[in-house]
């Protein structure tokens, strides 16, 4: 009777705070989607848990494990950490920002032989890396990192100049969007619910918390219509994404008078679809790694209006691509918004050049190429 043999691909842990929607949990979807099955094994130890985002994962192979991290101090998570790193026998442990880092402890204790830690954006508690707790801690668990992956060139320069982290040691790659799902050109079947000829949508899509700063955008919005009343008619505002920022920005739009003129459904599952019927893309946020819901819209054929924060600098391209203005100003943001609206032309090429920009730098086949060569050469060089 035939014994199976053993499974010799590499197994890859990842380790997140929580699978569900957002840019980091939807970057790495796409890693596991479209690295070769016959590459790599994977599985996801969660923090604390999952939503039904990891219904996105396509493999059937892959195990998403539940940590079930307590309230506070949980020093017992790391028992189980290494427990399940003694179980799994990885030969890769991929840790993601900053609150799963301390991960590389009972990784490096349970033998695992390459630990990789990758940056990919900041949070409210530090909006610019200046927090000198969070990078003590970076330097101390720091010696337990193998590789360092930084999503973009400013979180590359803030590990080699804040943390210490030698440059041969940090690999920087940006995220990949699917250009096959994400794409120009308007549909049938509109979900939006502006519906009516001749109207300019205005759109936003992300996790409605402060760090992403939508009352900003909402506060723009408002201005604009305040300001220039003759785009009444036809301008229209639509964020997706769910969070305490959704009901304040209703309430924003209410008192103003303006909430007819807004869509804001929380999170939906068909924004590709969504993102073809917008006119303009805004990024409001305060901090940012590199944002997929950039790319996404960049690949949809839209100007992006971003704020200049983290890595959004180096996506849109200025009065190329779209436009960068600064954080937390309405004023501004409103000012470029109309600048698109009152030249419809600028609105399209500025469309155009994104998409063409999309396709030739941030194709998911690149962002894949370059995490399978860092774990090619990360294992080829723990190898015996």
């Amino acid at each position: 009777m035939a014994i199976d043999s053993p499974d010799k691909r590499p197994l890859i842990a990842h380790v997140i705070y929580r699978l569900d929607i957002g840019g980091l949990e939807n970057g790495l979807v796409n890693l596991i989607n479209h690295l070769p099955e016959d590459r790599y094994r994977h599985v996801i130890l969660c923090l604390k848990g999952y939503s039904e985002f990891r219904n996105r994962i396509h493999r059937k192979d892959v195990e998403v494990i539940d940590l079930k991290k307590q309230e506070g101090k949980d020093p017992q998570l790391y028992l189980r950490l290494w427990r399940q790193f003694q179980k799994l026998k990885p030969g890769i442990v991929h840790t993601r920002n900053l609150s799963t880092l301390p991960a590389m402890v009972p990784a490096f204790l349970a033998g695992v032989p390459i630990r990789i830690h990758g940056e990919h954006g900041r949070d409210m508690g530090d909006l610019d890396g200046s927090n000198i707790k969070n990078r003590l801690l970076r330097r101390l668990f720091k010696p337990f990192v193998s590789h360092f992956i930084a999503l973009s060139k400013d979180l590359e320069s803030y590990l080699i100049h804040a943390i210490g982290v030698p440059k041969q040691k940090i690999s920087q790659i940006y995220n990949g969007v699917d250009t096959k799902r994400f794409y120009p050109g308007r549909e049938e079947n509109n979900p939006i619910p502006f519906n009516e000829p001749g109207l300019v949508v205005i759109g936003t899509v992300g996790r409605m918390q402060a760090v992403k700063d939508q009352l900003t955008l909402t506060r723009a919005f408002i201005q604009l219509l305040e300001q220039a009343p003759q785009w009444r008619q036809c301008a229209r505002l639509v964020m997706i994404g769910d969070g305490p920022l959704r009901n304040q920005s209703l309430a924003l739009l209410e008192f103003a008078g303006f909430a007819d003129y807004a869509w804001l459904p929380g999170a939906r599952n068909d924004v590709a679809q969504i993102m073809r019927h917008m006119n303009i893309f805004v990024l409001p946020s305060l901090a940012e790694g590199i944002s997929n819901t950039i790319l996404e819209a960049m690949a949809s054929g839209l100007p992006v209006i971003a704020t200049r924060v983290g890595g959004n600098a180096e996506l849109v391209d200025d009065q190329n691509t779209g436009a960068l203005v600064s954080s937390n100003d309405p004023e501004m943001m409103a000012q470029k918004i109309l600048d698109y609206l009152d030249q419809p032309a600028l609105t399209k090429m500025h469309g155009l050049h994104a998409r063409e920009k999309t396709e030739a730098c941030y194709s998911i086949g690149t962002m894949v190429q370059n995490y399978a060569r860092i774990y090619d050469s990360t294992m080829l060089q723990a190898s015996p």
